[in-house]
């Protein structure tokens, strides 16, 4: 961090989220905070892909590079955004240039609307279960269809971050109001550019894979150990046993994500090590401040039993060293809103992770196996 600063200064970036105040400070760890208070000072905005869009960076018909592979999260956004090499980086930052081969087109059109206790991470885990975690390799999946302009601009996020769990270099959704709406707002809010020029569609586009998907006949899916494409729905794996439940990152740690878990746990106990990672302070600050009646829904969380951390991150969703907040330093099995579950992902190599909506990492959460979400909502 301390390279990066003095980078940042003597190249006069204006966009830098330092984890400090002091631009001449140093971070260090107080142990009397721990894990769970903030370690952070006012300017960290925490995981970079939900940042991004929260801090006005994603803007329709643009192009975005970023040096970790989940970046193509942006496509919610309309805009070409993939993952590359520090080298290619580095590339950029010099020359504004990078050759890319345009890659093929997978189409997912989405139709009908999700039912209750389905989530978004249920389309995507179970559009990947269908190509397989390799199924997209190196090609740009495009989702569009009535059921994907009614999903939320978070919701599209989920989504589009996980089609490089495919092997996908890209995905992306069509530019409509909402997402205009979600942009300008966020661009006004902080000041950064506001003009773009949304990317549509060639309507005599050729795609090399077409798949129509129902939304309304989705069910609670759960990718399960050793790859994201390894598909079960999830009232099908009552029998497997959980050691411990984990609900954060890009993919899983939105204010909506936190919402959708803290209705399943609410007025419950989980039965399990459940922790919680928020993706950014400003999602932190939702949850200690939004109510529902008497209490916050980080009450709600905490008084759950659910480990929340204020020091928004990807924590253990990257594994990190033995110490990383919610690391799996045994051959556990965890339930996990996160997005991607190959041998060692969260730590021990031995260990397995099963991915999942965050609604179905708080039903399992609560009875310590893979749980159907279904069974905690109100008989209709």
């Amino acid at each position: 961090m301390d390279i990066l600063r003095d980078f940042v200064k003597a190249q006069g970036i204006t966009y830098f989220y330092d984890v400090i105040d002091d631009p001449n400070g140093h971070w260090v760890f107080d142990p009397a905070k721990g894990n769970l208070k903030r370690q952070h000072g006012s300017h960290y905005a925490g995981v970079c892909h939900t940042a991004l869009p929260q801090k006005g960076h994603t803007r329709p018909g643009e192009v975005l590079f970023g040096t970790d592979s989940h970046t193509c999260m942006a496509g919610a956004f309309n805009e070409f955004a993939t993952g590359i090499g520090n080298t290619d980086a580095g590339f950029v930052l010099g020359t504004g240039k990078l050759l890319l081969k345009v890659p093929e087109t997978m189409h997912f059109r989405l139709e009908g609307k999700l039912q209750p206790g389905v989530m978004a991470k249920d389309i995507i885990l179970h559009c990947i279960g269908e190509i397989g975690f390799d199924g997209a390799t190196y090609r740009a999946m495009q989702f569009d269809g009535p059921g994907a302009a009614g999903l939320s601009m978070d919701d599209r996020m989920t989504v589009a971050n996980m089609a490089i769990e495919a092997g996908g270099k890209n995905s992306i959704f069509e530019f409509d109001a909402q997402t205009q709406a979600y942009v300008d707002y966020r661009c006004k809010l902080n000041g950064t550019k506001e003009t773009y020029d949304p990317a549509t569609r060639d309507r005599r586009q050729k795609f090399v894979y077409e798949l129509v998907l129902d939304l309304s006949k989705l069910e609670p899916t759960v990718a399960c150990h050793p790859n994201p494409g390894q598909r079960k729905l999830a009232k099908e794996m009552g029998d497997l046993k959980l050691d411990r439940a984990y609900i954060g990152s890009c993919t899983g740690g939105k204010t909506s994500d936190f919402l959708a878990f803290a209705r399943v746990v609410q007025g419950r106990r989980v039965a399990i090590d459940t922790f919680g990672v928020p993706a950014t302070p400003e999602i932190v600050h939702d949850l200690q401040t939004a109510r529902w009646g008497d209490q916050t829904i980080w009450q709600i969380l905490t008084d759950a039993g659910v480990q929340m951390t204020e020091n928004a991150g990807c924590a253990a969703c990257l594994g990190g060293p033995v110490d990383t907040f919610g690391r799996m330093n045994a051959p556990l099995k965890c339930i996990s809103a996160t997005n991607r579950n190959f041998p060692g992902r969260m730590g021990h190599k031995e260990s397995q992770v099963f991915l999942a909506s965050p609604a179905t990492v708080a039903a399992s959460a609560l009875t310590g196996k893979v749980t159907d979400p279904r069974e905690f909502l109100p008989k209709v």
